[in-house]
């Protein structure tokens, strides 16, 4: 355990970190080496046009909690696409724009690390 002091918002907080081993390596390895995000590429390069020219990527590592979207969804910008847990907080990943959700790349369980596409939109 590791004692540390993190400062939030200008107020300490005072906490104990517990180092995880290697355990923790090979799940970090174990995510970007699946190589479903290669074979998705094609998935979206397969329909002609710009389908899915706008990829929402994940802005942390964490676990897909839930897909609030389904493909052919309109959506609006600030709407709520995916939830991401990390470190027993549930983060939105929001809509940066207007779009169609043209193909969603997780689902709920899925491991991400940061910059994982989780899904395209038009």
């Amino acid at each position: 355990m590791k004692n540390l002091r993190i400062t939030v918002n200008g107020t300490a907080y005072d906490v104990q970190v517990e180092e995880l081993g290697s355990s923790s390596a090979p799940a970090a390895a174990a995510a970007p080496a699946p190589a479903a995000a290669p074979a998705a590429a094609p998935k979206p390069a397969a329909p002609s046009g710009n389908a899915g020219a706008v990829k929402v990527t994940a802005p942390m590592p964490g676990t897909v909690v839930r897909v609030e979207v389904n493909p052919g969804d309109a959506v609006t910008a600030g709407q709520d696409l995916v939830f991401i847990e990390a470190m027993k907080m549930e983060t939105p990943v929001k809509a940066a724009q207007d779009g169609t959700v043209a193909s969603i790349e997780v689902t709920a369980g899925d491991a991400v690390d940061t910059g994982k596409v989780l899904l395209t939109m038009n």
